[in-house]
Parts: structure tokens; sequence; C-alpha cells
């Protein structure tokens, strides 16, 4: 199943959906925060990363993050990503070490995701 690309909306049920195919209680997605777009349901973050790039995003500012259905609605966003070690830009761990970015993420989620 190909990745997607989502601008606009995309509901809850249909991440979970596609969570069933793949992780069964994760999907894996990338964020754009400059761009305010995601690309979800990569088998890996550095799939969907390389998606983001080819379609014109700057990898400084895409970020890799879980949605996990096993959790509750406030916590369903886990800050968890190979792709997002990068000491040059101040980020040592695969979390998203910098609370401004962290809160971006989750309005853009929130604002892409309805339920």
């Amino acid at each position: 199943m190909p990745m997607r690309l989502v601008k606009d909306k995309i509901t809850r049920a249909e991440l979970e959906d596609l969570a069933k195919e793949r992780f069964g209680d994760l999907v894996k997605a990338v964020v754009d925060v400059e761009k305010e777009i995601m690309v979800v349901d990569g088998e890996l973050h550095a799939d969907e990363e390389t998606f983001l790039i080819e379609q014109g995003s700057n990898q400084k500012n895409l970020w890799g993050i879980n949605l996990r259905f096993d959790k509750p609605l406030e916590d369903w966003i886990e800050f968890d990503s190979m792709i997002n070690l990068r000491p040059s830009q101040g980020n040592r761990s695969r979390g998203v070490d910098d609370p401004a970015i962290q809160k971006r993420i989750i309005t853009i989620v929130k604002k892409l995701v309805s339920d």
C-alpha cells in the first residue's frame, strides 16, 4: 500500500484502518512543520522523509512521529524516530527535544486529523 500525503484532512478512523493493515496499533508519520503537511503509512520514517523531500520539503523541517491507537487521545502522538537524530540542529535524541517544535507538530496533527 502506498504512503499517503495528507494536506487537508484524514479521519482518525482512516488512520486506524491503516494501522491495522501494517503495524496493528500505530501509524508512522513524518510532519513538515513548515508546509503543515504530513505523510503517513510508510514502513519506515526514512521512506516518508524521502517522499516529502521529493515533493519539495526541506529535511530540516521534517520530524518523525508515531500515532498510537493504544493510547488515550491526549497521548497518542509519540515523538520517536531515527530521522529526528540531528545534532547539527541541537536534537540529540530520537525524540523531538524542542518543546516549541513538539507543540507545532501537535497543532499540525490536530489540524489534519479529524474525528
